[in-house]
C-alpha cells in the first residue's frame, strides 16, 4: 500500500497522529540498496513499521497523544528506532494511543479515538491502539507498542493480530516515555508470529544507554531463526480462576477451543491455581499511580510544552492525583508498600507455577470490547480489561497473544506466558498454535 493510500484510508481509522514525510525518500534508498546488494539490507528489508507516539523518532513529533506535548519534536532516536533504521525498516509514522498510555480502549487520545478495523464500531483496545489498528488495517507490516499491563496484548486481541511483551530488560527502553518504569516494556505487533519474532530480533539486546537492559550475549539475536511449531512435550497450564473472571461466554468458548487444539496437537494441559489473582489488578494500579506521578513531574510547562495538569484528560489527571496521594509519607505504608509486598507475593506464586509447566495459557481479556463512545462511568470497569495481562508485567515475564477465533464476530486472542527469559519458548508455542 502506497503512503498516499495509507493517509487516505487512515482518515477513517485514525491509527496515525503523525506521518513520516520522508517516507518516500527513505523507501527509494532501501529499494536502491536492495537492487545494488541484498546483503546491504538489514533484516527488515523495507518492511513498513509504525511507532507508538511515546517513543522518540528524530524529526517527528512525540506527543504521547496529549496536548501537553502536541508540538514537541524529537531530536534523537530511541534505541529501538535506531535499530529498525539500521535494519532497513521503513517508518510510516507515529501511531495513535491512549494519552500518556493511560487507558485500555484507545479513546483517551487528545487526537481523537482510534477505530477498530477488525470490529467496526468497537474500541480497538489500548493503550497501543494505533499500532494495533495500523497492522490490522494493512497500513504497516509491523509496529512497536509499549506494554505496562497489557497495552500491547489487549489491542492485539481486540484487533485480531499478534502482540508480544518480552521479558523485562530484553528490549531497551531508552527513548521511551514511561508510564511506569518498573513495568514498561517495548514489544512488537504484527499480522503473524514470524514477523513479530523478526521485529523482536531486531530491537532486542543489550544497550549501554539503559541500565535495565539485560546482557544476553547472542541469545536475543535469533528469535525468528529459531521458531518451530512443535507443541509436543510441552506442558501448558490453565488456572480455574481465569474462567471465574471471564464475563463473556463467547470468549470462554473460544479460549477453550484453542486449548483443545493445543491438546490435540500433543501439548499436555495441566490444571494450575492462582489463588491470589484477585489482588493482581489493585497491586498493578497502585504501582502505576506512584510511578506515573513521579514520571510526570518533569512535565511542568517549563521545558516540554504545557504543564500536564493544566491540559491533560480525565484519566491522566486521575492517575496523577491518586499517585500524589499514595506517595505522601503518611499514606505510603497503607498503599504503596503493601502493593510492593503483594507484587512480591504474586511473583513468587507465578514462579512456583512454572516449576511444573512450560507455558501458562489464559484469556487476554475478560470481556468483549465495548462500543466506541459508550460511556463508562466507573473507571474500575475499564481497568478490568487488564485482569489477565497485568500478571506478566508484575512478574517481568514474557507474554504474547495470538488470534484464537471470534466471539460475536469480534476477534479474541489466546495469551501465552512463560518463564523469565523464556521468550523463545513462548514465541515457539505461539507459532505452533498459529499453525494448527
Amino acid at each position: 500500500m502506497e503512503i498516499s493510500e495509507i493517509k487516505e484510508k487512515d482518515k477513517k481509522i485514525n491509527a496515525f497522529i503523525v506521518f513520516n514525510e520522508k517516507f518516500k525518500s527513505d523507501e527509494e534508498k532501501i529499494k536502491g540498496k536492495t537492487k545494488e546488494n541484498l546483503s546491504d539490507c538489514g533484516k527488515l528489508k523495507g518492511l513498513k513499521t509504525g511507532i507508538k507516539s511515546n517513543m522518540n523518532v528524530s524529526g517527528l513529533k512525540i506527543t504521547c497523544a496529549s496536548k501537553t506535548l502536541e508540538n514537541y519534536v524529537s531530536f534523537y532516536d530511541a534505541t529501538v528506532v535506531e535499530r529498525i533504521k539500521q535494519n532497513s525498516g521503513l517508518i510510516v509514522g507515529m501511531t495513535n494511543m491512549d494519552e500518556f498510555a493511560c487507558g485500555s480502549s484507545g479513546e483517551t487520545s487528545y487526537f481523537n479515538p482510534t477505530q477498530n478495523p477488525s470490529a467496526p464500531g468497537h474500541i480497538p483496545g489500548g493503550s497501543s491502539s494505533g499500532s494495533a489498528a495500523a497492522v490490522a488495517a494493512g497500513f504497516v507490516d509491523c509496529a512497536l507498542g509499549s506494554d505496562t499491563g497489557g497495552s500491547i496484548r489487549n489491542p492485539a486481541s481486540h484487533c485480531g493480530i499478534v502482540g508480544f511483551k518480552p521479558t523485562y530488560g530484553v528490549v531497551s527502553r531508552y527513548g521511551l516515555i514511561d508510564l511506569a518504569m518498573s513495568l514498561d516494556q517495548i514489544g512488537p505487533m504484527a499480522k503473524d508470529v514470524r514477523t513479530a519474532a523478526l521485529l523482536l530480533e531486531v530491537i532486542a539486546g543489550q544497550d549501554g544507554k539503559d541500565a535495565t537492559c539485560l546482557n544476553s550475549g547472542g541469545n536475543f539475536s535469533s528469535f525468528h531463526k529459531n521458531l518451530n511449531t512443535n507443541l509436543k512435550n510441552l506442558k501448558f497450564g490453565y488456572a480455574k480462576e481465569f474462567d471465574e473472571l471471564i464475563s463473556d461466554i463467547g470468549i470462554k468458548n473460544v479460549i477453550h477451543k484453542g486449548i483443545d487444539k493445543i491438546s490435540s496437537a500433543g501439548g499436555e494441559i495441566v490444571n494450575v491455581s492462582l489463588p491470589d489473582l484477585n489482588i493482581a489488578l489493585p497491586t498493578y494500579y497502585l504501582n502505576v499511580y506512584v510511578e506515573f506521578f513521579s514520571a510526570t513531574r518533569k512535565l511542568d510547562g517549563r521545558r516540554y510544552g504545557y504543564r500536564i495538569e493544566d491540559v491533560c484528560g480525565e484519566e491522566v489527571l486521575r492517575r496523577i492525583i491518586l499517585g500524589k496521594f499514595i506517595s505522601q509519607k503518611e499514606n505510603a505504608g497503607s498503599y504503596y508498600r503493601k502493593a510492593i509486598m503483594a507484587r512480591t507475593l504474586l511473583k513468587k506464586e507465578i514462579s512456583e507455577i512454572f516449576k511444573n509447566i512450560d507455558i501458562l495459557l489464559s484469556p487476554t481479556v475478560p470481556k468483549l470490547p465495548h462500543k466506541t463512545g459508550e460511556k463508562i462511568s466507573d473507571p474500575m470497569v475499564m481497568y478490568a480489561y487488564d485482569i489477565f495481562t497485568v500478571l506478566a508485567n508484575l512478574a517481568g515475564i514474557p507474554a504474547g497473544v495470538v488470534p484464537a477465533g471470534r466471539a460475536d464476530r469480534i476477534p479474541t486472542g489466546l495469551q501465552f506466558m512463560g518463564k523469565a527469559l523464556g521468550d523463545q519458548k513462548v514465541l515457539n508455542a505461539m507459532y505452533g498454535f498459529e499453525n494448527l
